[in-house]
C-alpha cells in the first residue's frame, strides 16, 4: 500500500479518521492534566570493598571487585524488603505497609560503576526526599551489619552515602509536553488505522473516487437520493427548477464531450450498471429528457428485456415495444411513442420475451440501431445490469462504450472493478460514470450554494430507482 492509498483511504473515511483522532487526543490530555503529580528524588550511594587482611594484593583486589560487582546486582531486590523499609517506616512515622511503600522504592546500579541509586516516587516532593535519604541509610546500615552472624566481624561491603537526595523542584509526571505530543502521534496513527480499517471492511462503493479508482473511468456528474426520483415522470419534466433537474443538465453538458465526431450520424449512449437497484433507468430517463430539453432529438430505447421499467419509469403504455419488432410483429412506427416534446421518442421494451439474448443479438436489433442514429441527435438504451446479462458489452460495441451508473451503497467494490475488466478485455470501454444516491452533504460541499430553488416534496413513497 502506497502513501497515496493511505491518503485516499483518510479522505473517503476523514469523519471517522478526525472522530479517532479527537477521542484519543482528549483521553490524552485529560489523563496528563488530571493525573497527580508526583516527584521523584534520587540518593546516591557508593560501594566499596575491603578484605579482613591487613594487605591487599593484586589478585584479592581482583577478586573483591568480582565479589562486589556480583553482590551489588542484589541491592535492587534488598531495598524492597521489610529489614530495609521497617526501619524507614518508624522513622519517619510513615502510615504505610512495607509492601505500600516498595511500590515507590526503586534502586539502580548505573553499568560499570559501583554507585547505587536510591530513588523514590511520591506525591510529596518534600517526603520523597525524606524517605530517599531514610532509605539509602538504611540500606547501607543493613549490607554492613548482616551479611554475618557475627556482629564483631566486619562486612567486605560498605556503602557511603555521596549524594542525599534533595527536594524536587518540579514533578518527574507526568510529563505534559512527552504525554501531549505521544497522544498526537497516537491519535494520527489509530485515525488512518480506523480508516484503512472501515475501508478493509466496507465492501460498497462510497464515493466517485471508488469508481474512479476501480474502473480508471471519469465521473460524468452524480445525483444524490430524492422522493422526486420515485415518481412517474422525469425530474426534468415535472420540476424543472429543482436541484435534480440541474444535476440532469451538467450530465448532459458532460456526455456532449462524448458526442463522436461523424455529423451524419447521431450519438450512441448504452446505460447499464453492475447490478440491479442501482438506479440506471432512472438515469438515463432524465438524461434523455435533459438532452430533448435543448432541442436534440431523442430517442430512447428500453433494450431490458428480461425486466423492463422505462414503461412504468416515465408513465406510458409499456406492452408493446422492442420484443415485438425484434419478433417481426411490428414496426417502429406502430410501437414507437412521442414523450413530452416532438423530439423525444420512447421505445418500450413490450413483452418480456423467453429468448431476450437472441432477439437483441439479431440482425433486426443492429439495423434497428443503424437506422435510429441516422434519424436521431441521440440514441438512449437502457439495458440489462452487467451481472445479469452481457447485453452492455454487444451494444457497447456499437456505442464504442458505455455509460456505467453505479449505486453508492449498492455496487459491491469486487464486483465493479470485476465488470470492469470484463469490459476491458472485450475491447468495451467505459466512456464515464455516473454515482447514483451520492452522500447528501459531500454532494452539497462539492457543488457549493449553486441552486436557488429547491421544490418541496410532500407525501408520496419512496422506492429503489432502476
Amino acid at each position: 500500500m502506497t502513501i497515496a492509498d493511505l491518503l485516499q483511504a483518510v479522505r473517503k473515511h476523514l469523519g471517522a479518521a478526525v472522530a479517532t483522532f479527537v477521542v484519543v487526543a482528549t483521553a490524552v490530555a485529560a489523563y496528563t492534566f488530571l493525573t497527580p503529580p508526583k516527584y521523584t528524588a534520587t540518593a546516591q550511594l557508593f560501594a566499596t570493598y575491603s578484605s579482613q587482611g591487613e594487605s591487599q594484593n593484586s589478585s584479592e583486589m581482583n577478586s573483591g571487585a568480582t565479589y562486589l560487582s556480583t553482590q551489588i546486582k542484589t541491592y535492587p531486590q534488598l531495598v524492597k524488603t521489610e529489614a530495609v523499609l521497617d526501619p524507614v517506616i518508624k522513622e519517619l512515622g510513615l502510615g504505610v505497609t512495607a509492601d505500600e511503600l516498595a511500590e515507590e522504592v526503586t534502586a539502580t546500579n548505573p553499568s560499570n560503576t559501583f554507585i547505587v541509586d536510591v530513588s523514590v516516587v511520591d506525591a510529596d516532593a518534600g517526603q520523597s526526599a525524606r524517605i530517599a535519604n531514610s532509605v539509602a541509610k538504611n540500606l547501607a546500615k543493613q549490607v554492613s551489619s548482616t551479611l554475618y552472624t557475627d556482629e564483631s566481624a566486619k562486612s567486605p561491603i560498605q556503602l557511603t552515602l555521596v549524594q542525599k537526595a534533595r527536594t524536587p523542584e518540579a514533578p518527574s509526571s507526568p510529563k505534559v509536553g512527552l504525554y501531549l505530543a505521544s497522544g498526537v502521534v497516537l491519535g494520527l496513527i489509530l485515525a488512518v488505522g480506523v480508516a484503512l480499517l472501515l475501508d478493509v471492511i466496507n465492501t460498497r462503493v462510497e464515493g466517485s473516487s471508488d469508481v474512479r479508482e476501480l474502473t480508471k473511468a471519469s465521473s460524468l456528474g452524480s445525483v444524490q437520493r430524492s422522493e422526486l426520483l420515485s415518481k412517474p415522470r422525469p425530474v426534468v419534466i415535472s420540476q424543472p427548477s429543482s436541484k435534480e433537474a440541474e444535476e440532469f443538465r451538467r450530465i448532459r453538458t458532460n456526455i456532449s464531450f462524448l458526442a463522436p465526431s461523424e455529423k451524419d450520424r447521431g450519438h450512441l449512449l448504452v446505460f447499464t450498471s453492475t447490478r440491479p437497484s442501482e438506479g440506471k433507468t432512472t438515469t438515463a430517463t432524465n438524461t434523455a429528457a435533459a438532452i430533448a430539453e435543448i432541442g436534440k432529438s431523442v430517442l430512447l430505447i428500453d433494450a431490458d428485456l428480461r425486466h423492463p421499467s422505462v414503461a412504468k419509469e416515465i408513465g406510458i403504455e409499456g406492452h408493446v415495444g422492442l420484443s415485438h419488432i425484434l419478433s417481426a410483429q411490428a414496426t417502429p412506427r406502430d410501437v414507437v411513442q412521442k414523450y413530452w416534446k416532438q423530439n423525444l421518442h420512447v421505445l418500450p421494451a413490450g413483452k418480456r420475451p423467453a429468448n431476450a439474448s437472441v432477439l437483441l443479438n439479431s440482425e433486426i436489433m443492429v439495423d434497428l440501431v443503424e437506422q435510429a442514429l441516422t434519424q436521431y441527435d441521440y440514441v438512449i438504451i437502457d439495458t440489462a445490469p452487467l451481472s445479469v446479462a452481457n447485453d452492455a458489452a454487444v451494444f457497447g460495441r456499437m456505442a464504442h462504450g458505455i455509460v456505467l451508473v453505479v449505486g453508492r451503497g449498492v455496487a459491491e467494490k469486487k464486483d465493479l472493478q470485476d465488470q470492469a475488466t470484463a469490459l476491458k478485455e472485450a475491447n468495451v470501454p467505459i466512456l464515464g460514470f455516473i454515482l447514483n444516491y451520492a452522500d447528501a452533504k459531500k454532494h452539497s460541499k462539492k457543488n457549493g450554494n449553486y441552486y436557488y430553488y429547491y421544490e418541496d416534496s410532500k407525501g408520496g413513497h419512496s422506492h429503489s430507482h432502476r
